[in-house]
């Protein structure tokens, strides 16, 4: 893997989860989608953000994070093989193919 792109957490709510960031941690709002339930929030100069997403939208949603590589399918592959559990299928996203993992326990 050679970095990592966003970071995505539920929020029950989110009007006190924007608060605690902004407020509290200090971040600013890189952007925010309310009608599909997204608030992303810049951490320093990387242009990966933290992203909430709304669980009374996701209400499956597990905290998730994109890792960059070179080939998708072929990491995605090689992760098979050593038993990690993925939430989904690869899928395109607008810029890149991305694959999300499972929450690992360590």
């Amino acid at each position: 893997m050679k970095s990592y792109d966003n970071f995505f957490l539920p929020a029950d709510d989110m009007e006190v989860a924007e608060e605690y960031y902004s407020e509290i941690l200090g971040l600013s709002i890189k952007f925010k989608f309310e009608n599909i339930g997204m608030t992303a929030f810049n951490v320093g100069k990387e242009e990966p953000a933290i992203i909430l997403k709304d669980r009374k939208i996701y209400a499956d949603m597990k905290p998730t994070i994109w890792f960059t590589v070179d080939n998708v399918m072929e990491e995605y592959e090689k992760q098979i093989k050593k038993r990690v559990e993925f939430l989904s299928q690869p899928f395109k996203i607008k810029t890149v193919i991305t694959k999300p993992i499972s929450e690992i326990t360590i």
